[in-house]
This record gives structure tokens, sequence and C-alpha cells, in this order.
């Protein structure tokens, strides 16, 4: 995730998202009961009105637009298929991932505009350095685009590039018009390249193998994850962290603008259906090196996130929101926040889910129908919503700097 977020009425702060890179929630009943009353459309249908700070939760069928503030339900949007939310990078709008390809939402507006990125397989969206960039693994194709261009309700122009092969793959493009992205193919993945802002190729890795993920720590040192520990590029250059492990993946991570340390899943057994791993990793991108948290419980690729200080944060599968010093790997603080879950085997299927937005953490629990709202410093409870469905993804709109 390795992008930077402002609230829309509060002041500017960091995120990650840790990303990307994949997603989910926990199953739970379709009770007709709600705290709240949906105001149901269709996609190209007139708009309700506009949404304070929108969240945007997914469900079995279509989309759920509430208000940042109270998790007001205030608007249901039908989309069929399996679909995944990212924030688009400006106030207003949501990158929605369907079966054709990358959808644009305008989530204050409450409804779907003409905006598409067709190709099967859309995969990552990364925001950072004031651009936006979705990765289409059916293609290859890489699209970036200053997402305040979203306003205007035309695709925006913007910069292209395919990759050599199509694979499960992610970009990031850099403030000084470098575009870092990564090499594989259906079969296998490699590493990264960096193309200059004339798309010639300045820098190349292939020392990274199962290259997955990305975030962007203080002073614009990118990672992406590897099998054996993670990749930084930074002022230039590629320097590869080895994990402690021979196999030692580190698949998903949480950036933070204002920290220089990021944070990181792990995992070490190659073999396993399903890891579940108790451990994360603090990576500090100033020296290299590498710290293993244990938190004494396990955790999913949903999990991670990162507090508006650069706290380290992770949702733990004991319903537990832990807050962690990414200078000295302390676990600061334990917030209670949902029951105890377990991750489902299929990555599809819904589990809790952790978004944050400035000082808010942002927890589903698809078990319950609920949607919890926590501040992150005090370890309030703000506001909790039932829905009328399960949901999966959790997401909403983050402006960059």
């Amino acid at each position: 995730m390795n992008m930077s977020i402002r609230n829309r009425a509060v002041s500017a702060t960091a995120l990650t998202l840790a990303v990307s890179a994949v997603l989910t929630a926990c199953g739970g009943g379709d009770g007709a009961s709600s705290d709240t009353t949906a105001a149901k459309t269709t996609p190209g249908a007139t708009p309700a009105g506009d949404v304070r700070e929108p969240l945007v939760a997914t469900f079995d069928g279509g989309l759920y637009i509430l208000d940042g503030k109270s998790l007001e339900l205030t608007s249901t949007i039908e989309l069929p298929g399996f679909n995944r939310v990212n924030a688009a990078g400006d106030d207003d709008h949501v990158i929605v991932s369907t079966d054709t390809g990358f959808r644009v939402l305008d989530a204050t507006g409450q409804t779907l505009t003409g905006i598409t990125y067709e190709g099967a397989k859309p995969g990552h969206v990364v925001r950072h350095a004031g651009r936006t960039v979705l990765f289409t693994d059916g293609t290859g194709e890489v699209n970036v685009f200053d997402p305040a261009d979203l306003s205007s309700g035309r695709k925006p122009e913007g910069r292209t590039y395919t990759s050599a092969e199509a694979h499960h793959g992610v970009a990031v493009a850099l403030s000084n018009g470098e575009l870092l992205t990564t090499l594989g193919t259906e079969e296998k993945r490699t590493g990264a390249l960096v193309l200059d802002k004339n798309d010639r190729e300045i820098a190349r890795s292939e020392n990274c193998p199962g290259v997955h993920g990305e975030a962007a720590a203080q002073g614009e040192a990118v990672a992406v994850g590897c099998e054996d520990g993670v990749l930084i590029y930074k002022d230039g250059e590629f320097t590869k962290v080895d994990a402690p492990d021979d196999y030692g993946r580190i698949g998903n991570q949480a950036g933070s603008d204002v920290s220089p340390v990021l944070l990181g899943d792990y995992k070490t057994d190659p073999d396993a259906e399903l890891e579940r791993p108790t451990r994360v990793s603090l990576i500090d991108t100033r020296t290299a090196e590498l710290r293993l948290v244990d938190l004494g419980t396990s955790y999913s690729f949903r999990s991670l996130g990162r507090g508006p200080h650069g706290e380290a944060l992770v949702l733990g599968t004991n319903g537990t929101l832990h807050v962690i010093d990414p200078g000295t790997g302390e676990v600061e603080k334990k917030i209670p926040v949902v029951g105890a879950w377990q991750e489902p085997l299929d990555w599809q299927q819904p589990r809790p889910t952790l978004f944050v937005r400035d000082h808010t953490a942002y927890v589903s629990e698809p078990g319950e129908r609920r949607l919890h709202a926590v501040d992150i410093e005090t370890g309030e409870k703000l506001a909790s919503v039932t829905l009328p469905k399960s949901t999966n993804e959790l997401s909403g709109v983050i402006a960059g700097h």
C-alpha cells in the first residue's frame, strides 16, 4: 500500500494499505434486519446525493456505500460477480475491480461512472506521489493517471506501459517520473525493473523470486515482496533484504510516508495449503535490516495497515487490533474490536478486514454482518452498523498529497 493519504475533513496523514495485494472477510447470514435503511440504486442510476468521506464495502452481488463518520448505509449498488475495491486517490472515487476490468465508482456521488479500464484479471491498484497505477494481470498492461482528473467524468489521459509478459504483477509511479514494475510470466515471477519517464529501462533486479505486493516508506523507498525477503528500490538502486529463513515469504506489505520502516507479513512453509503465521516483519529501509515480531495470534493478508504517525497495525484472528511501534517492534496497544475468527482456505471468501483512514481504523465483521469504526489512539469504538448482508472487501476514498 504505500501511498500518501489525507482525510477530507482532517489533516494530512499516511497509510498503506497495505496491497496489495489480495482480499476478504468471515461469512455470515443474510438476515433482513439492519441498523440503517439502504437507498438502493443500480449502475448508472441517478445519484442519491453526496456522502461524507464514503466507505465502500463489497458483498455477494454488489457494493454498499456508507457515510464515513456515522457508518449509515446510504446506497446499495447492484454489481454481479466477485468485485474488489481500492481507493482511487482523490476525495471522491474508488476503483472497482470486476470480471471485465477496472471500473471507477464516484463514491461521494454514489454512482458508477462510465470510466473503465478493460482487461482480464484486474489486479493491484497503487497510489503514490500523486499518481494512481492499475496493473491488469491478464494483459500485463500498466495504466498511470492523476486521480484528480477523474472529476472531469472522462477517462484521464495518462501513461501506459505493457509488460513483456502478462503476470500477476504490480507497478508504482515515483515522484521523479520513474515507473517501477514487476517482472514475470504466468508461471514464474522473478523481480522488478525501473523505467525512466521515456520508458527506457534504467535499473533491474531479478533477485526476488515470487515477487508480490509493494509498499513505499519515508524517503520514497519502494519495496516489493519476495519468497526470501524483500527488494528495495531507493535512490536509483536496488537492495535485497534477505529473510532469516531460506523460505521467508513477505507477500503483503504496508508503508507510511512518515516512517522509514515497512510492515510485512511473514510465511515460512512453502508447502502449506494455507499458512496461518503469527509473526510479522518490520523492514528498516535505511539499514536494510529485518525484524520479526511474534503477535501470539495469526492474521490474514487483509489485516495489515498503518496509522497516522506510522504505527504498524495488525488485525489478529483473536479479534484484536495490535498497534506496533515500527522502530522498536514493541506492541504498544491491543484494541479489542471483533470476535475471534479463522482465515478461510479460499482467499475470495470473507474474513474480518482492516481499512485505515487517518486516525480511524475500520474493521468489518462479516460473521455478524457488522462494521466498526475505532479511534486508533484512544481505542474508543466510534460507531458500529449492522448491514443487510455479509461484506467482503472494504475501502473508501483516500486523497493523496
